[in-house]
């Protein structure tokens, strides 16, 4: 049977006293409310170098919620996630999936962008447990505001944001859990991750895979069923 809903603690696997951004969230928990109050979010060091703040961006009580890592260079700059190559890599694959995109919720672990210059690039650096933990009072609020029916978690970094820092990706890919977070979570791989496939032939097995997850969750959905079993603590 599904676990209860019930509001998570905050930073899931990071150590208990460790700084993060709780102080500038806003009593009013609207997700315009969040929004704004994330402009001035100076909850670890991650604002010095990131152009603005990226928060999620999709429809207000959407059923689904799509997590990633953080924003890319062109997130950065726009203020939107996922809207630079591995965001039209997923816009395809859920379309091909059969899931209105303008129907989802999309947001990341961390909302901003983390990189390091070589030459005129901005290359982009894994943030830190101690970064993801800092974050997670703005991931852990939107996720209460739009209480989807399913999530899926892109990557390793927000699995184990909202999963737990024992969970691994490569082993529990695509099992439909059912966590605090949501009565159907899901995890898989980034959609940067296919892009970085070596070969065109890679590539389109891995993104056949990725859009193949994407059907799971939605016809587990359409069922409205949950797996019995619950992600690990």
């Amino acid at each position: 049977m599904p676990t209860s809903r019930r509001t998570p603690n905050r930073g899931a696997g990071a150590g208990a006293g460790a700084q993060d951004a709780s102080a500038f969230l806003p009593a009013d928990r609207t997700l315009p409310a969040l929004q704004a109050a994330a402009r001035g979010c100076r909850g670890c060091p991650l604002w010095e170098r990131g152009t603005q703040t990226v928060f999620g961006a999709g429809a207000i009580g959407a059923e689904l919620v799509l997590v990633g890592e953080q924003p890319g260079t062109e997130e950065d700059l726009a203020g939107m996630p996922f809207v630079g190559p591995a965001g039209r890599l997923l816009d395809g694959a859920l379309a091909d999936a059969g899931i209105d995109r303008r129907r989802t919720y999309v947001t990341n672990a961390v909302k901003h962008f983390k990189w390091e210059p070589r030459g005129k690039k901005r290359i982009h650096q894994k943030p830190t447990a101690g970064e993801i933990h800092a974050c997670s009072p703005w991931l852990v609020a939107e996720l209460a505001v739009v209480q989807p029916r399913a999530l899926l978690c892109l990557g390793a970094t927000a699995a184990q944001a909202l999963l737990g820092r024992a969970f691994r990706v490569t082993a529990r890919r695509g099992e439909l859990l059912t966590t605090p977070w949501a009565p159907l979570t899901m995890a898989t791989v980034h959609p940067s991750s296919i892009l970085r496939a070596p070969d065109a032939q890679t590539r389109r097995a891995e993104l056949a895979r990725f859009v193949e997850d994407l059907r799971v969750l939605k016809e587990a959905m359409e069922r409205g069923t949950a797996w019995t079993e619950p992600a690990p603590p």
